[in-house]
């Protein structure tokens, strides 16, 4: 009978879907969540409306693959920094410059891996690096954008530039500290990003079908057996086409598809298996990633104090949190620009994953606003 007033409660995510859909909000969405309560796993699945609209029509299913966007952040680049860390390769107080000499330039030697994980490096928080390739492009007649030279040149960009502010005064979100730290990774493990994802992080952790898309010298970013599976995102002005397949993020596009800060694609039931491992491992019940230092890393940092940033993984905010109302203080999460969420209680044992194609021919309404509502549903249906 329980269980029944669970569904009941349940089908008004549904409903909200619908609703966000018809009103532009979004043109479809998958949404996994689940509760881990005496013993047992309460769990929801709803999808809805449209992974592509055009340039053909394809309904959204459950197994359909996400520009996940800035949960790169958490899942690929945070992840492999702390099992960098936990394997006595590097320490988060260590500053950049013992991994990446360049960095020095411009007053940053006190800048550590702390700052960057915590967005207080004081490092700008955004540029449009692509921006500047095009304009090169123009000048020279010679493809920049998505090769390894216009990567070099944003790498070279980045590690260069100057401080807005000094390390630590201020938690200002952005990702050119996650395009260092994807450098970082590359500097101790001798490997790229990807590679070092791909064999000691995705395949270890059973993440089948996660990875990057590269798409370096003007390869295709997609198979085109593979399209039919995927959701498109925006309709790109500088582009030129629907993307689809290929990664939304501009800067991680002019890099070749693979950076720290974007990049990512997986469908719902690898992120929520990812959920499930971080949440696993923090009660003892999994030794897939390493405890101790996951629990560091999902601690809240206040660096500096009164900033929500634990290392790598926002937690809920007092006011008007993406999370809802009902997650707890002892939660974290991450959101990414296309319309995609994780968020995890550690103390009540609930995830949600969020996964939505928000900025697909749509009108680019604020998605936040569904995003917690359908938290507060699930988190409420669960509790009946």
């Amino acid at each position: 009978m329980r269980y029944s007033a669970i569904q009941r409660k349940l089908a008004k995510v549904d409903r909200a879907l619908e609703k966000a859909i018809d009103s532009s909000e979004t043109s479809g969405a998958v949404v996994l969540a689940c509760m881990h309560r005496d013993n047992e796993w309460l769990t929801h699945e709803s999808v809805r409306g449209l992974a592509v609209a055009k340039p053909e029509r394809i309904p959204m299913r459950r197994q359909t693959v996400f520009d996940l966007a800035s949960l790169t952040k958490p899942i690929a680049t945070t992840t492999s920094i702390m099992l960098l860390e936990s394997e006595g390769n590097l320490s988060i107080d260590d500053p950049v410059v013992k991994y990446l000499p360049t960095f020095s330039e411009r007053g940053k030697q006190e800048v550590t891996l702390r700052h960057l994980l915590t967005h207080s490096s004081g490092l700008k928080p955004w540029r449009g690096f692509h921006e500047l390739l095009i304009d090169k492009e123009r000048k020279k007649g010679e493809r920049l954008i998505a090769t390894s030279a216009g990567r070099d040149f944003i790498i070279d960009r980045v590690l260069r530039s100057s401080l807005v502010h000094k390390p630590g005064e201020a938690a200002v979100y952005g990702d050119l500290n996650f395009i260092v730290l994807g450098e970082v990774i590359k500097a101790v493990s001798g490997e790229s990003i990807e590679d070092f994802c791909s064999t000691q992080l995705f395949g270890p952790l059973g993440l089948t079908k996660t990875r990057y898309r590269a798409c370096f010298e003007n390869t295709s970013c997609i198979p085109v057996d593979e399209k039919s599976t995927t959701a498109a995102t925006e309709e790109c002005s500088w582009r030129d086409r629907v993307l689809w397949g290929e990664v939304h993020d501009p800067n991680a596009y002019a890099m070749g598809g693979v950076a720290g800060h974007a990049g990512l694609f997986a469908p719902a039931d690898d992120v929520m298996r990812f959920g499930k491992i971080v949440l696993d491992t923090w009660h003892d019940r999994s030794d897939l990633l390493p405890r101790e230092v996951l629990r560091k890393f999902l601690e809240r940092q206040s660096v500096p104090k009164g900033s929500d940033w634990a290392l790598g993984w926002d937690t809920p905010s007092a006011i008007s949190s993406s999370s809802g109302q009902y997650f707890s203080n002892r939660s974290v999460g991450h959101l990414g620009f296309t319309g995609t969420s994780l968020w995890i209680d550690l103390e009540n044992e609930v995830i949600v994953v969020f996964l939505s194609n928000r900025i697909h021919l749509v009108s680019k309404k604020s998605h936040y606003g569904l995003r917690p509502k359908i938290h507060d549903l699930i988190i409420e249906a669960f509790r009946s």
